[in-house]
């Protein structure tokens, strides 16, 4: 079984996101959606938030599943038996720094390959903390979210 790790902070999931995961789901037998802990971000939803959110987006998706992972994402690619890391790709700014990560990721484990791949037009310009931005200005994010973490947004923001 061909299984792939697609990673992220996913705060808060977003349609792109959703959209680089349809596509890996397409190439691969299963691809586990690993919510990282990522504190150091200070993110707006909790990890536990994150997950519970992720899972009604990804059910259509009958090859993913979500999971919550701490540490090096290479150990936990290889916990899981996996041999690609799919990371999503929006615009030349995003490539230095993921092609960094991906030689050090290479670096600690050469049985894991990354897999780069860009969103459908319409989302490259879109990211979690650009959703966030609208949001808290009270700007209508319906476009670029799922219904219900739009609504998860308006909540926690009070708006």
């Amino acid at each position: 079984m061909r299984t792939a790790i697609y990673p992220g902070s996913f705060d808060p999931l977003t349609n792109g996101h959703l959209d680089v995961l349809e596509r890996a789901a397409r190439l691969f037998d299963r691809v586990i959606v690993a919510i990282a802990r990522s504190e150091s971000k200070n993110p707006l939803f909790t990890l536990e938030e994150r997950f519970a959110l992720m899972k009604p987006a990804i059910a259509p998706i009958k090859n993913a599943k979500a999971d919550i992972f701490d540490g090096l994402l290479v150990e936990y690619a290889a916990k899981q038996k996996a041999r690609a890391i799919v990371r999503g790709l929006r615009a030349v700014s995003d490539f230095e720094f993921e092609f960094q990560m991906a030689l050090m990721n290479r670096k600690l484990s050469e049985n894991i390959e990354t897999i780069f791949m860009m969103p459908r037009e319409a989302y490259t310009f879109l990211s979690s903390r650009i959703v966030k931005e609208i949001a808290r200005l009270g700007g209508d994010v319906s476009p670029f979210v799922p219904p219900h973490v739009g609504l998860a947004l308006r909540k926690k923001l009070a708006l």
